[in-house]
């Protein structure tokens, strides 16, 4: 059985690196090739981490347009080429997330500088974003220490399923299971205090 997985292995390495082969070549078929084969890992990862479809979508065609023009960034050597494709897709839907923070984090502080609480438009829309973190911190502190840590971590730090298993001290497994569990509990938790939210006067 051993040597049958081997041999599957050793297959499909081979047809990852005849793949890199034909798009450093400029071959246009094996883009079409490289996106049937990996369109759909890549939106779902962008689409998980970014909660957006739109955002997702963006994400899918810099991943795809960053591998036609440096199919040689991928080694075989080093890993499959799904693992490869999936690791870029998961870090540059980290970094759009990031950006987008930093940019509404930025527009929030310049707002409440240039137009004061308690004069004119209501502050709702001010403070939206505030509110929208100040919920998620909350539903963080009610997860455990564990599954909090590790979705900190990886959504919030941008790290990698292997960088969060590194710092936690535990099997790569185990960090995808805790994220996983971390994620679940962390949308309950958020739609209750939603709930609660919309209880009020």
């Amino acid at each position: 059985m051993s040597a049958l997985l081997q041999q599957r292995s050793t297959g499909a390495a081979r047809d990852d690196a005849r793949l890199r082969d034909r798009l450093v070549f400029g071959d246009e078929t094996a883009f079409i090739d490289l996106y049937e084969r990996f369109s759909s890992l890549v939106y779902t990862i962008a689409a998980r981490v970014t909660r957006d479809r739109r955002a997702a979508e963006d994400v899918t065609q810099e991943v795809f347009l960053a591998v036609w023009q440096r199919p040689l960034a991928f080694d075989p050597a080093k890993g499959s080429l799904r693992g490869w494709v999936a690791m870029m897709a998961h870090r540059r839907a980290v970094d759009l997330v990031r950006r987008e923070e930093a940019h509404r984090r930025t527009t929030l502080d310049g707002r409440l500088h240039a137009e004061p609480l308690g004069h004119g438009d209501p502050v709702g829309d001010q403070v939206s974003d505030a509110d929208a973190a100040e919920r998620l911190g909350t539903a963080l502190r009610a997860l455990p220490e564990h599954l909090s840590r590790a979705v900190t971590l990886a959504y919030l730090e941008g790290r990698t399923y292997r960088e969060v298993a590194v710092e936690l001290g535990v099997p790569e497994g185990t960090a995808k299971s805790r994220l996983r569990e971390g994620l679940r509990r962390l949308a309950v938790a958020l739609q209750s205090i939603h709930a609660q939210d919309g209880e009020g006067p």
